[in-house]
C-alpha cells in the first residue's frame, strides 16, 4: 500500500496499482502462454530439424519423447494452445467489439470456462494413451 500527503500534511492513504483484476490475470496468462508456446515451436523445428542432418539422431530424440513425464507436459501444451487461441480471440472482440470492453470480465470467465471443458476430456485421453496400456 501507498501513501501521500495532501496540502494540509494529512497522510492520504491510496491503492496499490497492483489490483488483482481478471483482465490483469488473462493479461499475465497470455504472456505465459505465448512465451510457452514460442518455446515449443523453438524446439520442434531444431528437432524437426535433425531429420534432415541425421535420421538416427531424430529418432533418437523422438524416443526420449516417448515417456509419462513428456506426456504431461503435452497436456500442459494443450491447455496453453487452447487458453491463448480463447483468449485471443476475447481480446479481438475486446478491441473490434463495442460493448467490447464492458464484457471483457464475462469473455474472461467464458474463455475459462471453455478452456476447462475441453482440457477434461482431453486430459482423459491423453492419460488413457499414457497409461493405458500399462
Amino acid at each position: 500500500m501507498t501513501s501521500t500527503q495532501d496540502a494540509t500534511g494529512q497522510v492520504v492513504r491510496t491503492r496499490s496499482i497492483y489490483r488483482g483484476d481478471p483482465g490483469m490475470w488473462s493479461w499475465v496468462l497470455h504472456r505465459i502462454t505465448g512465451v510457452t508456446l514460442f518455446f515449443f515451436l523453438f524446439v520442434h523445428v531444431l528437432d524437426t530439424a535433425l531429420v534432415r542432418v541425421s535420421p538416427e539422431m531424430y529418432d533418437a530424440v523422438i524416443e526420449t519423447y516417448k515417456n509419462p513425464v513428456v506426456g504431461t507436459l503435452e497436456l500442459g501444451l494443450l491447455g496453453a494452445v487452447v487458453y491463448h487461441a480463447f483468449n485471443g480471440l476475447r481480446v479481438i472482440l475486446i478491441d473490434f467489439w463495442s460493448k467490447g470492453p464492458k464484457y471483457q470480465r464475462v469473455m474472461f470467465y467464458i474463455v475459462l470456462a471453455l478452456s476447462v471443458a475441453i482440457m477434461i476430456p482431453a486430459s482423459g485421453r491423453i492419460f488413457y494413451l499414457l497409461f493405458g496400456s500399462l
